[in-house]
């Protein structure tokens, strides 16, 4: 079947899909979009502001998903929790590209586990890491500079007024359970809110940093190498941030981990969502030299990662200059394309600083 040219966003009316597809439409007024979610109202008032749109009920649990939209589309971007990867095997056999930013590193391994039967019938692009992909997208472009990583120290700072829609505090579930990190080219288990570090960020503030899980932490290694990646994670407000800390120590949060607690753990990051700046740092370390990355968007890590899910599709698509990648399962640092990126970042609003002074001294 031919595809029918339309762009499928599920969960286009969110907190981030809204901001992809106005981003889409913004940087490619021709291209047919689709905003697909459960409920079907909002759906098509999101496609009526936007033009050369529709909206559509979808619900990613059917088998049957696909066959709802009435054709073929061009790609599916899939930016809500699709749970056992109905959506994405759907859409993989059925010879449609996907980009997926849904899935911690458990479930994103899981899925990896469930292509490996066969090679999809197109891309399937896992870009779950943080910021729908824009740290190791960001982290192989270093790499260029400084040879295989040896070591990558990622530092985020989250503001707590910043807009958050449900899938995006899915995070909170997983501070009580420990995950897998690699250190100097070996595994371990290590737990989440642990080895603390102070960190300073672009504005010259300070911030104490905690380990967490991200996808990032497993895919650089295997990707690009990587012989060490960390991730940490603080808040604006010390106090939000050393209460989970606390919380961690005591063993309270593993205990909150049953289901039941949920809306709890939630409530203890939920804000003003009225938004926030968002800040992450990188430094990344080779043979060759350290190159550091600072990243800011003043308009708050939704639309960051909007802006990074805007790079996942662009590249799908083959709409940054490149054609598309081929039949088979990527990540957002396979094939980084600088000059692009960072005038798409750039172009979105988007400040970005890369420091090679280290890199070339070595040089």
């Amino acid at each position: 079947m031919e595809s029918d040219g339309r762009v499928v966003l599920v969960g286009g009316y969110g907190v981030v899909g809204a901001q992809l597809a106005l981003l889409l439409r913004e940087r490619h007024p021709d291209l047919p979009l689709l905003i697909a979610g459960r409920r079907d109202a909002p759906a098509r008032e999101l496609a009526a502001r936007l033009g050369r749109a529709e909206g559509v009920a979808l619900d990613v649990r059917s088998p049957q998903a696909l066959a709802a939209l009435g054709g073929k589309p061009r790609a599916v971007l899939s930016l809500v929790n699709d749970p056992e990867d109905t959506l994405l095997l759907a859409a993989s056999r059925g010879g449609v590209p996907v980009l997926d930013i849904t899935r911690w590193t458990s479930r994103l391994k899981a899925t990896v586990l469930r292509l490996s039967g066969a090679t999809p019938g197109a891309p399937v692009l896992l870009g779950s890491a943080w910021m729908a992909g824009l740290v190791p997208r960001l982290v192989a472009l270093a790499a260029r500079t400084v040879g295989r990583p040896e070591r990558v120290e990622v530092a985020i700072r989250f503001a707590l007024a910043d807009q958050a829609g449900p899938d995006s505090l899915e995070y909170m579930d997983r501070l009580g359970l420990s995950f897998e990190v690699t250190e100097d080219g070996q595994e371990r288990q290590v737990l989440p809110l642990t080895d603390g570090r102070r960190v300073r960020f672009s504005d010259g503030r300070h911030t104490r940093v905690f380990r967490l899980d991200t996808p990032e932490q497993a895919t650089l290694p295997r990707v690009l190498g990587a012989r060490t990646v960390t991730t940490r994670l603080g808040f604006d407000s010390g106090f939000a941030t050393w209460t989970l800390v606390a919380l961690q120590r005591l063993g309270i949060l593993r205990l909150l981990q049953h289901p039941r607690w949920t809306p709890l753990r939630r409530m203890l990051l939920t804000g003003s969502n009225t938004g926030g700046e968002a800040a992450w740092v990188a430094d990344v370390e080779g043979e060759r030299g350290h190159v550091r990355i600072e990243v800011v968007d003043p308009l708050g890590q939704a639309h960051l990662t909007a802006v990074g899910a805007l790079l996942g599709a662009e590249r799908l698509l083959g709409l940054d200059g490149a054609p598309p990648p081929p039949p088979g399962v990527w990540f957002p640092e396979h094939e980084p394309r600088p000059d692009e990126t960072l005038a798409t970042l750039r172009a979105c609003g988007v400040e970005v600083r890369i420091d090679e002074r280290l890199a070339r001294e070595a040089a």
